[in-house]
């Protein structure tokens, strides 16, 4: 089974069109420090604009991931403003997972702009910024929306209109994974429990006794009801 797995995925045209083998490039790269722990540093990005437009008139995706876990959080949006950015830390981030200490991101006017810079103070978070010298340094996330952008092309549709549909997927997929880079998967260090995936939690088949006389009772029970109402 599994062979026969490796082999059509290996066979899967759109797969091998849009899974682009990924190297670092020469020289030397200095990582970030792992933090001390989960949701300790967050690191933030815009990927687009993504061709085509969705029916749902989204061209761009914003993701945020975990250092330490990577753990990764998505969602489709209409553009890449201070606006949007700001929504997205307050609705998909801190009110669904907490407040995380340090967010990293580019220098971008969407993260620099005033509205999230107060964002991010008042409710305590240390924003940092990647070095326009030196932008290896948010290349985590980078190289996150490098592949799930490859993956999102591979299951949408032939004319790619339905993209931010299959980016829930994608992203669940991705999180509930080994990582290669930690040899862990994403949700177990960022939940500290095993992600329970569709059908894990089926039941063995039930086959339920007919009484050959359920019908007639049905019908009594029923009449019964129905004459009780008349009174």
């Amino acid at each position: 089974m599994i062979d026969d797995i490796r082999n059509y995925v290996k066979s899967c045209l759109p797969c091998l069109q849009n899974n682009h083998l990924r190297q670092k490039p020469p020289g030397a790269i200095k990582p970030i420090k792992p933090p001390e722990g989960v949701w300790q540093l967050l690191t933030m990005d815009f990927s687009g604009p993504i061709t085509p437009t969705t029916k749902n008139r989204n061209e761009y995706i914003i993701a945020l991931t975990d250092v330490l876990s990577k753990f990764v959080i998505t969602k489709a949006v209409h553009d890449c403003t201070a606006t949007t950015a700001a929504r997205f830390v307050t609705e998909e981030v801190i009110l669904k997972y907490g407040t995380p200490k340090c967010i990293l991101t580019d220098n971008g006017t969407h993260f620099t702009a005033t509205m999230m810079t107060e964002l991010l103070k008042k409710i305590g978070v240390t924003h940092l910024y990647s070095t326009s010298y030196h932008p290896m340094t948010n290349g985590q996330i980078e190289r996150f929306n490098a592949t799930l952008n490859a993956k999102i092309a591979a299951l949408s549709n032939e004319k790619r209109t339905n993209w931010d549909e299959q980016l829930p997927f994608v992203t669940f997929n991705y999180n509930t994974n080994i990582h290669t880079t930690t040899g862990q998967i994403p949700f177990e260090l960022m939940h500290d429990r095993s992600p329970i995936l569709p059908f894990d939690q089926q039941q063995p088949l039930i086959t339920l006794s007919q009484d050959p006389e359920h019908r007639l009772k049905l019908n009594q029970y029923l009449s019964t009801l129905t004459e009780q109402a008349k009174i």
